[in-house]
């Protein structure tokens, strides 16, 4: 079904990506092909890792590997058409995919916030609260965590769109980016965006910004709390909310930076949407893995038994 266009005479977008060199473009497909592909196996190990390891059936590894399920979501919504333009040397988008994609970028990006937010409330109860900890955090309520992480993605998502579609484009179709997104696109409407863009700075870049405080704030009274009074697993639960801020951190800064703040289009913006949307899903489960024995054991068992070898070759 088509998507409703409010006085709009533009029909495709115009991404300008990273160069008009067919040669760089092949080399930077064949980058961004590998870092797609390491996305892919190292989120798919974390899943398949706690799938099969009964030990791991905890409300951390469930979360953590529902983030990963995000992550591999979250990159594949820009990946596809970047390295479909990379190697077709095309550049166009039509003007109702480019709102797709907004949309598809806005939910799982949204979802993304809101698992963070889920895994810090984790960790709290389970360093403040560790007698209640399986008694609050159950089944239901995990499973009831992850749901609303999804749908506060898909409001926040819903927004950002609607906002959008009540703007006519019937000028300049030019995005000086490899995906679309809202700072650039609202940028080309034919009508004053003034309002429009406090509109989403309020319900993306304050918002970031909001919940970022408060995690920093959260995080550092967990931390206090483990040094000064957790003996048993000291360094297990140092380890994993590290981790977490590491992951927090590499979310939430980048994207501040591009959305907090009316809608200025900076050479920047490009280099930082490559770090959130292509270097981060990388990242995330190395540096979840890396940081934590529990899962490192787990995944030396199920390779070392061939047991992962065989779970990916069967899919």
């Amino acid at each position: 079904m088509a998507l409703k266009k409010y006085n709009t005479t533009v029909t495709e977008f115009i991404l300008l990506g990273f160069s008009q060199s067919a040669k760089i473009q092949s080399i930077l497909f064949f980058i961004f092909l590998t870092m797609y592909i390491i996305t892919w196996l190292g989120n798919l190990t974390i899943i398949i890792t706690v799938i099969y390891t009964r030990h791991l059936h905890t409300p951390m590894y469930f979360f953590l590997s529902n983030l990963a399920v995000i992550d591999i979501s979250d990159c594949t919504v820009t990946a596809l058409k970047m390295l479909w333009d990379l190697i077709s040397h095309t550049n166009s988008i039509s003007y109702n995919w480019c709102i797709t994609q907004m949309f598809f970028f806005h939910c799982t990006g949204g979802a993304v916030v809101f698992f963070l937010v889920v895994m810090a409330v984790d960790r709290y109860i389970a360093i403040y609260k560790p007698l209640q900890y399986l008694l609050i955090m159950n089944q239901g309520a995990c499973i009831g965590l992850v749901i609303g992480a999804w749908l506060g993605g898909f409001a926040h998502s819903i927004v950002q769109v609607a906002l959008i579609l009540q703007l006519p484009f019937c000028g300049p179709n030019i995005l000086d980016n490899f995906y679309c997104d809202v700072p650039q696109v609202i940028k080309l409407a034919c009508t004053d965006t003034y309002i429009t863009e406090i509109l989403m700075v309020c319900n993306s870049g304050l918002l970031l910004t909001l919940i970022f405080f408060i995690l920093l704030v959260s995080y550092t009274m967990i931390l206090v709390k483990i040094r000064m009074h957790v003996t048993e697993g000291k360094h297990k639960a140092l380890s994993t909310c590290s981790a977490q801020v590491i992951v927090m951190s590499l979310h939430f800064v980048p994207a501040m930076f591009i959305y907090d703040r009316p809608f200025r289009v900076s050479p920047v913006d490009k280099i930082t949407s490559v770090l959130y949307t292509a270097i981060t899903p990388v990242l995330n489960p190395i540096i979840f893995t890396l940081r934590n024995t529990e899962m490192k054991n787990s995944i030396r068992k199920l390779v070392g038994n061939n047991t992962l070898f065989k779970i990916m070759q069967s899919k």
